[in-house]
């Protein structure tokens, strides 16, 4: 993985700082809370997927829009969650919620948002304990989330074949910028749930990747008190143990409430010398002086120390001996710690029941220290392997606002929603780095290395670089409803200044400063067949500017993108069951390749990639207690245009599999039932065949199918006393699938089984 860093970091560093460059309701009259999942439920009654009744974290506005917004009757109420301002879904039932923010920056029913957005609820992270942001999106259509294997050091994934990584991420309605190694790590413990909008969304975000984005949603105060403690044990010597905690604070009149999450994990991993240790604390507070002011004041500090490299050796020269189990990386010298603090707020005042200004912000930090050892070559006898090492200190400090104000009106028969704001990042970001040839390991022909048994000396810094990134963009966007038909017409301009100095002797150079302007837009369209069936098409473009220079010494062009989408979206009437079916077609222009006069020392953006596909997903929840998931996926992404590399023109993008299936599903033993207080589920997800390397020829990498499996127990049926007491236990790749995935000619090893037994208390 390390030798797949050293290729790519360059063009991260231009497409991720670049795209990075990117990057109060009331209090409710009624509230009450489950044990289950710590979510409370206000003006508005909902079945709970285990039978009590809860509804999104939120509580809702008491004020409704004196003219229609869109939204299907009953679907999701006007007001009912704070929208555009990263409050996260609305109309939350077990694994289903019914409104989104994410794709329109109001609180729009998903049926009728011109796009394909799936939402994982809190419900669905909690069966599932997801421990890391791929685990969290596993099981959405569309993603690519094993590309790389095993890799704790980064969440990495793909969107519709689209790297989404470095330049998707967002949290809380804004991005989070990311460097090439300073990647803001994401605990899914702190969130109360991830939306993941497929498609290019540059017409309201900005700067990205044609392939979509992923919203985490920040877990926030509630107006009714609870707690909750989980003790976790796992295979690999991990404990783990987390908190979270909310509720009104006393003696403030119901003005101000709190929330306090935090996680403490220590333990290895079936790399050798490989800790996965975090340390993760998360405050929160809301204050709402009145039923038309809100502010949330949102924190995080995070300590993560994870292994420098994940990588087992692949020997690139030779297509026949691509992937060995031959850990590239060694003990002595391979740990990653990432440390990054963040605080920002979400406001939202509302001037009359039609007009809201909403005002985001967010400061982060975030240094990373990367230590690692790497095989390079491995002797003819295969006695020893030659090695190398490095050490790279990253600093990203980042600073986002985004002001949005939204109006309702109608002219004549039309009701508009309608949208306006300007939004500004600025990131500032250093990197030094060091590099050493290290003595050989001694791996008796792959039998027996001696890890750790060597001093490897740390190497001295010979590179330093910085880059400072501006970004400025304002947009607006109209959700126009005349009868059954739903126009969304949105629009955008950036402007982006970038400056670029290295300080690496003997080639360092002074500071060079580059600027791009773009307009992005997209023309959306639903058309409401009736309340439950409803039909949408929709056109958008994206572009990101890219560092550096080509032969001529002309900075490249940005790169940009265009997407068609159609599909058809369902709402079971009388039930928690969605049905999306969506087919699309990507194109990617100006991509970066190598230069047709001189490939080996210069790059130009003439590249294109397409991709296109389908993708059916069924999210439900069938009734009490009973959850369900599926989707599938079928993904067709290639160069195009390649005049540096014809031959690898029609080939598929090494990696990423053309087919994908995923199901899970929940099930909870009613009070009525004999096995009340058990639980039980458990998933599969399958993935296809796809090219390991983009060249003609190359072997394809096989076909996989892990399963997943849990089992839970609430002790309330035991004794009364113990309401609230839960035992549950994870096993992910229960049949223990060993199994390689290869992209780009470098080889990733997937994780073996892994369970967690966990002892949960919520009050």
């Amino acid at each position: 993985m390390l030798s797949h860093r050293r290729r790519v970091s360059a063009r991260i560093a231009g497409l991720l700082l670049t795209g990075t460059a990117l990057t109060g309701p009331a209090l409710a009259q009624q509230a009450s809370t489950t044990l289950e999942t710590i979510t409370v439920e206000a003006s508005r009654g909902q079945q709970s997927a285990r039978g009590p009744v809860q509804g999104a974290l939120q509580p809702p506005s008491p004020a409704a829009a004196s003219l229609p917004a869109p939204g299907v009757a009953g679907a999701v109420g006007v007001g009912s969650a704070t929208s555009g301002g990263g409050g996260g879904p609305t109309g939350v039932v077990g694994y289903t919620a019914k409104g989104s923010a994410a794709a329109t920056k109001t609180n729009t029913p998903i049926i009728e948002t011109p796009a394909s957005v799936s939402v994982v609820t809190r419900e669905q992270l909690n069966d599932r304990n997801v421990q890391t942001l791929n685990d969290a999106i596993a099981y959405t259509p569309g993603i690519s989330s094993n590309v790389f294997g095993f890799d704790p050091r980064f969440d990495a994934f793909f969107i519709r074949g689209f790297s989404v990584t470095n330049i998707g991420v967002y949290r809380d309605g804004l991005r989070q910028p990311s460097a090439p190694f300073a990647i803001p790590r994401v605990e899914p413990y702190g969130l109360d749930a991830l939306t993941i909008l497929r498609g290019p969304a540059a017409g309201l975000y900005g700067l990205g990747a044609p392939g979509g984005i992923v919203d985490v949603t920040s877990k926030r105060p509630t107006s009714v008190p609870f707690g909750e403690v989980w003790l976790q044990r796992g295979k690999y010597g991990r404990y783990q143990g987390a908190f979270d905690l909310g509720g009104p604070i006393e003696q403030t009149d119901g003005q101000f409430s709190y929330r306090l999450t935090g996680l403490f994990r220590q333990g290895d991993s079936f790399l050798p010398g490989g800790r996965e240790d975090r340390a993760f604390i998360a405050p929160a507070i809301t204050w709402r002086p009145d039923a038309d002011t809100s502010l949330t004041v949102l924190a995080e500090y995070l300590d993560n120390t994870v292994p420098g490299n994940a990588s087992f050796y692949s020997n690139f020269a030779d297509p026949r001996f691509q992937k060995t189990n031959l850990f590239s990386g060694d003990p002595a010298f391979q740990d990653f710690t990432t440390r990054q603090y963040r605080i920002g707020y979400a406001f939202e005042h509302r001037f009359s029941p039609d007009v809201v200004f909403r005002q985001n912000f967010r400061y982060q930090n975030n240094d990373a220290d990367l230590r690692y050892t790497q095989i390079d070559t491995i002797s003819p006898d295969l006695r020893t392997a030659g090695r190398s090492n490095g050490r790279i200190t990253d600093t990203l400090d980042t600073l986002s606002l985004d002001n949005q104000l939204e109006t309702r009106f109608a002219t004549g028969p039309v009701a508009h929603t309608l949208v306006a704001g300007i939004d500004y990042t600025n990131a500032r970001f250093t990197e030094r780095g060091g590099f050493l040839v290290v003595p050989s390991l001694q791996i008796g022909g792959l039998i027996r290395p001696n890890y750790g048994a060597q001093f490897i000396p740390t190497p001295a810094y010979t590179s330093a670089g910085r880059q400072r990134i501006e970004q400025l963009g304002t947009y607006v966007q109209d959700q126009a409803r005349i009868g059954s038909l739903i126009l969304t017409l949105t629009g955008r301009h950036d402007q982006v200044s970038q400056l670029t100095e290295s300080y690496s002797a003997p080639s360092a150079t002074g500071a060079s400063v580059t600027g791009d302007r773009a307009f992005s837009y997209r023309v959306g369209a639903n058309y409401l067949l009736t309340d439950f069936i409803v039909p949408y098409a929709s056109f958008a473009t994206t572009f990101a500017p890219q560092l550096g220079f080509d032969r001529s010494g002309a900075a490249f062009q940005p790169t940009s993108g265009e997407q068609f989408e159609a599909g058809i979206k369902t709402q079971v009437p009388g039930r928690n069951v969605f049905l999306n079916m969506a087919v699309f077609d990507i194109t990617q222009s100006n991509v970066l390749r190598p230069d047709p006069v001189n490939p080996i020392l210069f790059q130009a953006a003439i590249g294109e990639v397409r991709s296109k596909g389908a993708e059916l997903e069924l999210t439900a929840n069938l009734g009490a207690g009973i959850n369900v998931l599926a989707s599938y996926s079928h993904v067709d992404i290639r160069t195009t245009r390649n005049p540096g590399a014809p031959d690898s023109v029609g080939i598929p993008l090494s990696g990423i599999p053309a087919n994908t299936f995923t199901a899970f599903a929940n099930y909870a033993f009613q009070p009525d039932t004999d096995l009340f207080g058990l639980s039980f589920g458990g998933g599969i997800r399958y993935a296809g065949t796809s090219p390991a390397n983009e060249v003609p020829g190359s072997f394809r990498n096989s076909t996989v199918a892990l399963f997943d499996a849990v089992a839970a127990y609430d002790f309330a049926k035991v004794d009364s006393r113990l309401r609230g007491m839960r035992l549950q236990v994870n096993v992910n790749n229960a049949f223990d699938r060993r199994y390689f995935n290869c992209q780009a000619g470098a080889c990733y090893r997937g994780q073996p089984r892994q369970f967690y037994a966990s002892l949960i208390y919520r009050w």
